[in-house]
C-alpha cells in the first residue's frame, strides 16, 4: 500500500499523517515546496517519494503516476478537497475502483460511510483499489528506523484536460472546507436563538476561523448541514476548536479528530466537552457571545 499526498506550497493536507501511518510509511508526495513537509512527515514514514511537479494538475499528474503507481496494489489518499479530485483522477488513469470516503480499511473487507455518516457499507474489496481515507478516523504512528527519501522528476510534457488555473484567492475562513480549517468555532445546545448563534460568524470573521456546529443547531435549520461535525457531519482536526454551549455527546466528539487546542464555553463543569478542554470556561454561551464579539470589534478599532 501506498499513501499519495497533495502538497500546496509546502503545507501537508488534513489526514496526511493518518493516510501514512495507514500505508505503513510508505508515501508519495506531489506538489509544490514538498521538501518542506519532509521533517514533519519523516518521522511517520519509512520511504518518501517526492514529486516537485507545481501547482495542482490533477489530469496530468495521474496519467504521469500511473506507470508508477501502477506497481501498488492499494492507494490510499487523505478524503481532502485536493485528495478527493486526485483520487478520482487516479482510479481512472489506473482502470481501478474508487472506494471513497472510507473509515477501515482491512486486509479483505474496507468500510465507507454513507448517506452523510448515517451508514456504514461493508464491502469486499478488489485486489487493486484506490480509497480516500476520512480525516480523524485512525491513529498516527510513528515508523521505526531511519527513513528513505527519493524523488520522481517531472515529465517533459504533461498530458491532461485540467483546467488552466487563472488566479488563487486567499481562502476565505468563513467558508472553507470544515475538514481542511485550521480554526473552529463550534456552536451547540446551548446557544438559545438563531440570531445569537448567527453571532458565531462575526467572531470567526475576526478570528480568521471557520464555523461549525452541532447536530441540535442543523436540526433547528440555524445553519445547512455542511457545518454540522460529528459522525452524521464532517470529520475536522484543527488546531485551535472553540466550543460555544457544545455539551460533547460522543456523535460530535467523535468528529473532531485530535485537535491541538480545545476551548470549551457551558454552563456544565461536568459535560463530556469540559473534560475534554484544555481551557474550560464556566459561563453562558449567550452572553459570552455578544460580549466576545464587543472585545474583538474594540481590539480592532484600537489597532
Amino acid at each position: 500500500m501506498i499513501a499519495v499526498l497533495v502538497v500546496r506550497h509546502g503545507v501537508l493536507p488534513a489526514g496526511a499523517l493518518e493516510a501514512t501511518s495507514e500505508a505503513g510509511g510508505n508515501v508519495l508526495v506531489v506538489g509544490s515546496n514538498c521538501s518542506d513537509v519532509l521533517p514533519e512527515l519523516s518521522p511517520h514514514a519509512t520511504h518518501i517519494t517526492t514529486c516537485e511537479w507545481g501547482n495542482f494538475a490533477p489530469s496530468a499528474w495521474a496519467h504521469a503516476l500511473a506507470p508508477y503507481l501502477g506497481t501498488e496494489q492499494r492507494i490510499v489518499l487523505p478524503a481532502s478537497p485536493d485528495g478527493r479530485d486526485f483520487a478520482a483522477h487516479l482510479a481512472h488513469s489506473l482502470q481501478r475502483p474508487l472506494y471513497a470516503g472510507a473509515l477501515r480499511i482491512g486486509a479483505i473487507t474496507i468500510e465507507l460511510v454513507r448517506w452523510s455518516g448515517q451508514a456504514v457499507e461493508t464491502l469486499v474489496a478488489a485486489p487493486e483499489f484506490v480509497a480516500t481515507l476520512q480525516v480523524g478516523v485512525r491513529s498516527i504512528e510513528e515508523a521505526p528506523g531511519e527513513v528513505v527519501i527519493t524523488s520522481l522528476h517531472s515529465p517533459e510534457n504533461f498530458t491532461g484536460n485540467d483546467a488552466e488555473v487563472v488566479d488563487v484567492l486567499p481562502p476565505d475562513a468563513a467558508s472553507i472546507d470544515l475538514s481542511e480549517a485550521p480554526r473552529i468555532i463550534c456552536g451547540g445546545a446551548g446557544i438559545q436563538t438563531s440570531s445569537t448563534f448567527h453571532t458565531l460568524f462575526d467572531i470567526a470573521e475576526e478570528l480568521s476561523a471557520s464555523v461549525g456546529a452541532t447536530r441540535v443547531i442543523t436540526d433547528r435549520s440555524w445553519v445547512e448541514h455542511q457545518r454540522q461535525i460529528g459522525t452524521t457531519g464532517v470529520v475536522v482536526n484543527p488546531q485551535l476548536y472553540i466550543a460555544l454551549g457544545v455539551s460533547g455527546a460522543v456523535q460530535h466528539t467523535s468528529g473532531l479528530g485530535q485537535p491541538e487546542h480545545i476551548v470549551s464555553i457551558n454552563t456544565d463543569p461536568h459535560c463530556p466537552m469540559m473534560q475534554l478542554a484544555d481551557l474550560g470556561i464556566v459561563s453562558d454561551a449567550n452572553e459570552v457571545l455578544p460580549a466576545l464579539l464587543a472585545a474583538l470589534e474594540q481590539r480592532k478599532s484600537n489597532a
